[in-house]
């Protein structure tokens, strides 16, 4: 079969350098900064020069052994990424080492940002924490809120490169940094180790107009590399489509980077959309080949039911059944970790050949 074409025509063409003054610009607004107005204009120099050389990578080392291409100029910042995950894949198959959950409060909303007030996700991840610390797991909280109130920290968009050819969708994400776009500060490289430093995971997450909420969803597109994303961006090239394409076709396997870990999900609602929410949360977690921990490690409740917001902290107040329910949920995950690394918990399903991989 020949390669496919490598469709093209919908991106604009580059920005000119007035555009990209005013928007290089932005970040210097605050009055406080002109002072400084004539090594700003430095800096936009040295910017615009990046920008119009696309240099998304300006500092790179040789791929070495191990990779297709050994010559292959690798971003250093993507290698270093790689190495983390290669440890932390290490630390997690070591019978040593302590078991681990990660446990990922999914609200946008904390009291350090424009709500001023702490989220019921935070207070029912707070529950499921101490139930797993007291069954001797380390936890590992990851408050995705920080992307609404911490200083540059942020989650980019999934670019949608494994739609081109899965091989182009690398392990971990190469699409950022980009420094010619100032697409940086990006969070995710951390957030891939804590997943693949982790034997279990638990999600906690509102529901957001029938779906999860937007951290939550930046993170879980993101996470496409996880299932099936190639670990040797050599092979493509670094990120040339055709090539990409045409190693898709000559034969792909589509690994599996967090397969075998426990999962549980929570997932709480006001209004709708509760059910809807847990179904993909669970669908997307099996398909990654992560084990559910059981029927009580997956939990859809109202918390309020058509209530105000405002008294929506005392409706969790008042519904001491949801809290011991998210108790539940935690003592299934911690239960299922310590079996899975026994040897005594596994997909029935595992060894099955798939007809129709991807």
């Amino acid at each position: 079969m020949a390669t496919p074409d490598v469709r093209k025509g919908e991106a604009p063409p580059p920005h000119d350098r007035a555009t990209f003054s005013r928007r290089f610009r932005e970040a210097f607004f605050d009055p406080a900064f002109d002072v400084e107005r004539a090594a700003i204009d430095r800096l936009e120099a040295i910017a615009w020069q990046a920008y119009e050389q696309g240099n998304k990578a300006p500092r790179t080392r040789k791929a070495g052994p191990g990779f297709a291409d050994p010559d292959y100029d690798l971003s250093v910042e993507w290698y270093e990424a790689r190495e983390k995950l290669r440890q932390a894949q290490a630390r997690w198959a070591d019978p040593a080492t302590p078991s681990r959950v990660l446990l990922v409060s999914s609200a946008a909303r904390n009291d350090g940002s424009c709500p001023g007030e702490i989220s019921k996700t935070w207070r029912l991840a707070k529950i499921a924490e101490a139930v797993l610390a007291a069954s001797g797991l380390e936890v590992d909280l990851l408050d995705l809120s920080l992307v609404t109130s911490d200083y540059r920290r942020q989650i980019h968009p999934c670019k949608g490169c494994v739609s081109t050819a899965q091989p182009l969708c690398h392990w971990p994400c190469s699409c950022y940094p980009n420094h010619a776009t100032a697409q940086i500060g990006d969070w995710m490289n951390e957030i891939y180790e804590r997943w693949v430093a982790a034997h279990g995971v638990l999600l906690v997450t509102p529901v957001h107009w029938y779906q999860v909420s937007s951290p939550l969803k930046l993170m879980m597109d993101r996470l496409v590399c996880a299932d099936g994303g190639n670990p040797d961006p050599t092979l493509t090239k670094g990120k040339d489509p055709a090539k990409a394409k045409e190693v898709e076709l000559a034969g792909w396997d589509y690994p599996k980077h967090l397969a075998g870990r426990a999962y549980g999900v929570v997932v709480h609602g006001d209004v709708a959309g509760i059910e809807g929410v847990e179904y993909a949360l669970c669908g997307w977690l099996d398909w990654m080949g992560l084990v559910d921990a059981g029927a009580k490690s997956r939990l859809e409740r109202y918390i309020g039911y058509y209530e105000p917001y405002a008294t929506s902290h005392e409706a969790l107040d008042r519904d001491t059944a949801v809290q011991e329910e998210v108790r539940n949920v935690a003592r299934s995950l911690a239960e299922a970790v310590g079996l899975l690394r026994a040897g005594r918990l596994s997909r029935p399903d595992a060894t099955l050949p798939v007809p129709r991989p991807k």
